[in-house]
């Protein structure tokens, strides 16, 4: 009886379950899990007792459910029944799951007590924000916006969400609406809102699914009939873009308790405010650059991209708040329904749902937020990381010359006072982060420092803008809320139609786009020839083109710096070449392009503009500096043209697997040319006032110009002009290519076509990845499928009488850009402009005018072909692809109308000679315009915009089924029959 009443020690299982892992910590071994599949983890809970537990939790289920669902999501009571569900598999439900002592983990506790607790019996006090009721639109601008949070009340109770937004209500009303879940997923998860609320009702998870979804508004349009934006926060520069431009920019927001948003900055700096109407939501917030605690700011030293590395919301109040002293701790506030809070640019917001929530956000750009917006799209990083994690974005040396260099500026410099000079200083990264990247930490003390020196001011943060890097030429941003080219819409939609704030949208225009730079080099060139200076209308970059372009009252002026030096030499060399062959031959095609005026180069020296006029032949000496010069070339030839372009395009693409597409830092040299001003409008800004005979009118003289450009001469190929070591290409055709024949007869130049084709297919699948969308996936591992193995049979090999193999596809000049802004039109008649609007109306090139209805009422006829800039040699179906996809939009009955005018055989002596096809897929014109999509330099750009037009298309089994749809109608064409 000695041991009665004492309980048997019971053994640890964790050593002999897990054996070598071990040593491992459970968190550990919980993230190595989360990196295996389903069926692996099911697989490993058999191994032994502690894997058991381990391969049983919920929220590692959840993780592994999320990754793999992508579309419409139906909860089924747990996490495990989903994913088994989603994977086919059987689940035994009558089975109870096994319990085994001798096991514990204080990792596995805390994060099932984020799962269960409950917070209602939280003490939250009523914070320290600033609560205000009938602000005035004045004191709401002098007091708060740009400056600090403030909590409005009585915003909202005119709105009929002020009643009707309750879960019992939306049930009703859109239980069977899907609605977009917000969650950390690589898929774009939905869920009917009956399914969601059950899962509400359900769960128990430590960071629950949310609805966070943009697009309320199109699954729910009555949704918007039942709240209006608060007259503090009607102004939104946003508002000037098209829908399908602008960024989203407003959420309809439900969660149950525990959810909510961790930590983070909202997009681009934008402002925010948020209505809540009903249930509690607990607010915590930093001014700008104050890391929160926890939280790492880390951003690419490449493009800039901003990644926010943070604990979930609850798990941030309950493992890191407590740690926080006095002092550290955020501004605070709880809010109740009804509220309205406001949260400035830059701010840090981190909000936990106390109850179940619903509320609308909107975030917008205005006055005081706009340049901030603007300098977030600049270039470069350091400043994206400053302007988030303060002085903790640089390292020490770097902090001291920049404070070095601020100390030798005049007491009153400005930023725009910058924005004029050479750039005095650079940002030197820290490398010790292995991944390229820099990090910035938040921390509990030390923030004297950073209350002393940060400073949320635009005069300070342009100090940290890297003005060698140009918004042209180096890599955008994948976390820009816009693209570059909706970046440059937008400033020159604002510029035309906010005259009375130019001087504001200037500013932001000189941070984004180095404005300043290009008005400056522009004013060089009207001194050098002798032309009107901008005036204050004109000095903003025009349209969203690649290359910067000034409009003038008559002339315009384009500076070549997409992808370099090298490449703008080249794009300038290769248009100046083009122009020599329209003259020679006096081709009709010249009538419909505008009149070169000059060209040449532009470069700066020892501080100062030099200017060489150059109309393509000869080097000039600035360039021969630069090593770009071909070792040999024709005397009266065109160095630079189309030929050395395509070899250099040729060994780009061989070298874009091994090299890295960093910008190098180029020489201060801009190739340009001056053309005569047309006097119209693109046809992007016509396009909706168009009437049907007169896109038919348009599709026809597109087929005339085309058949104009294809049928003009190209220039011979001379291989030794170009066979020094630096363009020296392999002559000998069959080394990596599948031989034809002893007889075929394949010209220098379809060699480099074919070569370079074969290069493009290497990294063809892995650029479409970047489209984002898992749907496709299986799509895009066919691709390498789907493409030619032998690119030969794409030139349409025949047999002619004699035996002799010939190619069949024509080559020609391409222009390779023709887009709804490369096309100008004109009015013909019908109805103007009234006088006092017709300047404004003729002012406009490549800009949206400012002037009267946008076009209606007005006759409209297509006039010139307007940049030349991407000019290259091949087949003719290339230019199809920007005319079908992006002027017809698909429309098949106007690309039938423009090869009524086209004419030209996209196939030669195939009607005569029966040899080439044989009934295979190299039969189908369609096939080669696909092929050609997916080879793309811009691929990405051209299936988005398909899979924009055939929605339907996301679906799709095959390429073979996209390549019908969108290019069937290739196969009826007469010219190739």
């Amino acid at each position: 009886m000695e041991n009665s009443g004492q309980s048997q020690t019971v053994r640890d299982r964790r050593p002999d379950a897990l054996g070598h892992l071990k040593v491992l910590p459970d968190e550990l071994i919980c993230a190595i899990l989360d990196c295996l599949t389903p069926r692996d983890v099911a697989r490993l809970a058999c191994v032994s007792s502690v894997m058991y537990i381990l391969c049983n939790e919920e929220p590692l289920w959840m993780s592994l459910c999320l990754r793999k669902v992508n579309g419409q999501l139906e909860y089924r009571g747990s996490w495990k029944k989903t994913t088994l569900f989603l994977e086919n598999l059987p689940l035994d439900s009558c089975r109870e799951p096994l319990r085994f002592d001798g096991f514990s983990s204080f990792f596995l506790y805390r994060r099932l007590y984020r799962c269960h607790t409950t917070l209602d019996g939280f003490n939250f006090d009523d914070g320290n924000v600033e609560r205000k009721k009938d602000l005035s639109l004045e004191e709401f601008h002098h007091e708060y916006d740009g400056k600090k949070p403030v909590l409005l009340t009585g915003l909202a109770e005119s709105w009929p969400a002020r009643s009707t937004w309750t879960i019992d209500q939306l049930l009703l009303k859109y239980g069977d609406t899907a609605f977009t879940i917000s969650q950390r997923s690589p898929g774009k998860i939905s869920m009917k809102f009956k399914d969601y609320v059950s899962y509400m009702n359900a769960q128990h998870d430590e960071d629950p699914l949310y609805i966070f979804d943009h697009k309320f508004g199109e699954a729910a349009p009555s949704l918007l009939m039942d709240y209006t934006v608060p007259y503090l926060f009607q102004e939104d520069f946003f508002d000037i873009l098209d829908r399908d431009s602008r960024p989203p920019f407003r959420w309809l927001i439900i969660g149950p308790e525990r959810s909510g948003a961790s930590w983070h900055v909202d997009p681009a700096l934008t402002s925010a405010w948020n209505t809540l109407l009903c249930g509690r939501k607990r607010w915590a917030l930093y001014p700008p650059g104050r890391v929160p605690l926890g939280v790492t700011v880390h951003v690419n030293d490449e493009d800039g991209d901003v990644n926010i590395e943070t604990p979930s919301s609850l798990q941030w109040w309950l493992d890191f708040y407590p740690l926080l002293a006095d002092e550290d701790k955020p501004i605070e506030l709880t809010q109740l329904p009804g509220e309205t809070i406001f949260v400035p640019s830059g701010w840090w917001h981190c909000v936990l749902n106390l109850e179940t929530t619903v509320a609308v956000t909107q975030n917008f750009v205005n006055s005081k937020n706009f340049e901030f917006v603007c300098f977030d799209m600049a270039p470069g990083y350091c400043h994206k990381g400053v302007c988030r994690a303060g002085l903790l974005a640089l390292d020490e040396g770097c902090l001291e010359t920049i404070k070095k260099n601020a100390r030798n500026e005049k007491d009153n410099l400005t930023y725009t006072d910058l924005t004029r000079k050479e750039k005095r200083f650079k940002v030197i990264k820290s490398r010790e982060n292995q991944n390229n990247e820099g990090t910035a930490h938040g921390a509990s003390k030390n923030h004297n420092f950073w209350e002393q020196e940060f400073s949320y001011d635009m005069n300070f943060l342009a100090m940290f803008l890297d003005r060698e890097k140009d918004h042209y030429t180096y890599p955008w941003s994948s976390g820009n809320c816009i693209g570059p080219r909706e970046m440059r819409e937008w400033l020159s939609k604002l510029w035309i139609g906010k005259p009375g704030m130019r001087e504001l949208i200037w500013k932001g225009a000189c941070l984004a786009l180095n404005a300043d730079k290009w008005l400056e080099c522009v004013s060089e060139i009207c001194t050098f020839y002798h032309l009107p200076y901008p005036t204050d209308y004109e000095k903003l970059p025009a349209g969203t083109g690649s290359n910067p372009v000034c409009v003038m009252a008559d002339h315009v002026v384009k500076f070549y710096v997409e992808e370099g030096l090298e490449s703008s030499i080249y794009g300038l060399g290769t248009e100046l070449e083009f122009y020599s062959a329209l003259c020679k031959v006096d081709s009709p095609l010249k009538n419909h392009i505008p009149d070169v005026f000059a060209s040449g180069i532009l470069y700066l020296e020892n501080g100062s503009y030099k200017i060489v006029p150059w109309d393509g032949k000869e080097v000039p000496d600035a360039i021969q500096r630069c090593n770009l010069v071909p070792a040999k070339y024709i005397e009266d030839g065109f160095p630079f043209g189309v030929w050395g372009r395509k070899l250099f395009e040729y060994r780009k693409s061989g070298s874009s697997s091994t090299v890295s597409n960093s910008p190098v830092e180029s020489p201060k040299i801009w190739p340009y040319i001056i053309t005569k001003r047309c006097k119209g409008k693109i046809f992007a800004q016509t396009r909706d006032a168009l009437s049907w005979e007169e896109t038919l009118n348009l599709a026809s003289f597109l087929g005339e110009q085309l058949q104009n450009l294809h049928s003009l001469p190209y220039p011979p190929f001379f291989p030794s002009a170009f066979l020094d070591t630096k363009q020296k290409i392999d002559t000998s055709f069959t080394n990596g290519i599948e031989d034809v024949s002893d007889k075929a007869a394949i010209p220098f130049e379809w060699q480099i076509f074919i070569r370079t084709l074969r290069q493009k297919k290497k990294d063809a699948a892995s650029r479409l990845v970047k489209l984002g969308d898992p749907s496709l996936k299986t799509l895009i591992e066919k691709v390498d499928e789907y493409l030619p193995d032998d690119f030969v049979k794409l030139l349409c090999i025949f047999e002619d009488e004699n035996s002799m193999k010939r190619v069949g596809k024509p080559c020609s000049w391409l222009h390779s850009d023709i887009m709804d802004d490369n096309i100008y039109m004109e009015p013909c008649g019908i109805r103007s402009c009234s006088n006092g609007n017709l300047d404004a109306a003729l002012m406009e090139n490549v800009v949206m005018d400012a002037c009267d209805d946008g076009g209606e009422g007005k006759s409209w006829r297509p006039s010139y072909l307007l940049d030349f800039t991407d000019l290259s040699i091949g087949d003719p179906i290339n230019d199809l692809i920007p005319i079908h996809l992006d002027v017809f939009r698909g429309n098949s009955r106007l690309l039938k109308q423009f090869f009524q005018s086209y004419k030209l055989p996209l196939v030669r002596g195939i009607a005569k000679h029966k040899s080439w096809g044989n009934g295979d897929k190299f039969g189908r014109l369609s096939y080669h315009a696909m092929c050609y999509c997916l080879l793309h330099d811009v691929n990405v750009d051209i299936l988005s915009t398909i899979f924009g037009i055939w929605k339907e298309l996301k679906t799709a089994k095959s390429w073979e089924e996209i390549e019908q749809t969108v290019w069937g109608e290739l196969n009826d064409y007469q010219g190739f029959a």
